[in-house]
């Protein structure tokens, strides 16, 4: 669109001076919606803007770090899985070598 006051092109581009978009703003049917009017107070825009608090700029990167220590949680528990597993088939495999080393033991004695 090339019409001056529209969303892609609003008459100011100062965020704190355009209009909210909301359905509510009471747009005429001259003023496209969205677009800044003359008699639009600034300070609606101001406090508008104000939620965006430090704790919700922050929530991404909190989930990013649960999520980072949960799959931390999963690859230790995976490595001692691993672990687990290998001793296991080191034992087994130490148990029959000294089966075989027994038996052969007796039958030299035998012999």
């Amino acid at each position: 669109m090339t019409a001056i006051g529209t969303i892609d092109r609003p008459l100011t581009h100062d965020p704190l001076k355009q209009a909210l978009m909301s359905p509510f703003a009471g747009t005429t049917s001259e003023q496209p919606h969205g677009s800044a009017t003359a008699d639009f107070i600034t300070a609606g825009a101001i406090t508008s803007r104000q939620n965006r608090t430090r704790e919700m700029q922050l929530i991404p990167e909190a989930m990013a770090r649960a999520h980072m220590d949960d799959r931390m949680r999963e690859a230790d528990a995976e490595r001692h899985a691993l672990r687990l597993v290998s001793a296991r088939r080191m034992q087994r495999r130490a148990e029959r070598v000294s089966m075989r080393a027994r038996r052969a033991l007796a039958m030299a004695v035998m012999h």
